[in-house]
């Protein structure tokens, strides 16, 4: 990783190999659900519940991205709709 020259502000980016991790990371919950699906299509009946804990655990984590997503939000917006001070 490297810096900025001395005296450049950063300007408040993510480093490249953060943000292609995190962006990894995003992906792999869907990319979870989808190699589940299509593992329950190809598999034989008597063999297709190996695939289900895959699916629930894509499923599970995609839910709690979507449920942390949503509370960061709210407390954003509450932070931003509270009077600041010297502010009636």
């Amino acid at each position: 990783m490297t810096r900025p020259p001395r005296g450049m502000a950063d300007e408040g980016r993510i480093p490249l190999p953060r943000r292609r991790t995190a962006d990894l990371l995003a992906l792999s919950s869907p990319l979870l659900i989808l190699l589940a699906l299509v593992s329950l299509l190809n598999r034989s009946p008597a063999t297709r519940l190996q695939a289900v804990p895959a699916l629930l655990i894509g499923v599970g984590l995609l839910v709690f991205s979507l449920v942390r997503r949503r509370r960061r939000r709210t407390m954003m917006l509450r932070v931003l709709r509270e009077p600041g001070p010297g502010k009636s």
